[in-house]
């Protein structure tokens, strides 16, 4: 199904959902900005600054009382929306944590984003009768956060409907997004609302199959860098056989965070450009 961005779709009598105009290799369809509640909304990852997008929120909330924009990470796709509707609804922006590691990251992320209440892990709110969790969820980027309410996970781009996980060192860590995947094993939700893709209505199997991939490129990895020793390139190429052009600079970031987690397990080395097994 193709969907329509600004169009408002439905999930249930208190969640609807509406997608940015940002189509992309690494977005699918676009962002989805979730609108939680049914008297009272709360507005999760407003998207990219778009004057169309933010009229389309903002004719979605349709008057309703918006207690909060809520945000799950700072990536461009993310947070950059999130002042503008802010000064146009009368919310606070809350959620993830500036980025806290500086540096050179990559150009993926928002330098405005300034929160006016950071949430912490397990920290909680009550939303029209029932509690709101902040769940750091760290590994996609270190500040990520994914939110429970009820049953459901809003999983922001830790657990997506369409596609892998992006993993880009320095702030993205292979070893802190397995454990996190770990960590929403143990968690009672059982259907997920991702910002790119489809609702997961068995996120455990998924959370198995994510789980299982990363271990087998881990091992394909380590393998691979045993078998010849290469740079990032030529085993990402090994790796990554007949990939799309326009995603190999994002296959060659996620190779490299494995090798950095397998590294730090002294499992590779790495010798100049050459990483061994």
């Amino acid at each position: 199904m193709t969907h329509e961005p600004g169009r408002l779709y439905a999930l249930g009598p208190d969640l609807a959902r509406l997608l940015a105009p940002n189509p992309s290799p690494f977005t699918g369809e676009g962002t989805w900005v979730h609108l939680i509640g049914t008297d009272r909304l709360l507005v999760l990852d407003p998207g990219p600054v778009d004057d169309a997008h933010l009229d389309a929120i903002v004719a979605a909330v349709a008057g309703r009382p918006v207690d909060a924009i809520l945000v799950t990470h700072t990536h461009r796709d993310h947070s950059p929306g999130a002042a503008p509707l802010a000064a146009r609804l009368g919310a606070p922006v809350w959620g993830c944590a500036p980025l806290a590691i500086p540096g050179n990251q990559e150009a993926g992320f928002d330098p405005d984003y300034a929160p006016d209440r950071i949430l912490a892990d397990g920290e909680t709110f009550a939303h029209e009768g029932r509690p709101l969790e902040a769940v750091h969820t760290p590994g996609h980027t270190s500040n990520h956060l994914c939110f429970a309410w009820g049953e459901r996970l809003f999983s922001g781009d830790h657990v997506m409907g369409w596609s892998t996980t992006v993993v880009i060192p320095p702030d993205g860590h292979m070893g802190d997004y397995m454990a996190s995947l770990q960590k929403l094993q143990g968690r009672p939700e059982t259907i997920y609302h991702p910002a790119h893709g489809e609702p997961v209505e068995d996120p455990q199997r998924l959370l198995r199959g994510l789980l299982g991939h990363r271990l087998q490129r881990e091992r394909q990895l380590q393998r691979l860098a045993a078998e010849q020793p290469g740079t990032l390139e030529a085993l990402t190429a090994r790796a990554y056989p007949g990939l799309d052009a326009r995603l190999v600079r994002a296959a060659q970031a996620t190779a490299l965070a494995h090798l950095v987690t397998l590294e730090e397990q002294g499992r590779v080395t790495r010798v100049g450009a050459t990483w061994k097994a």
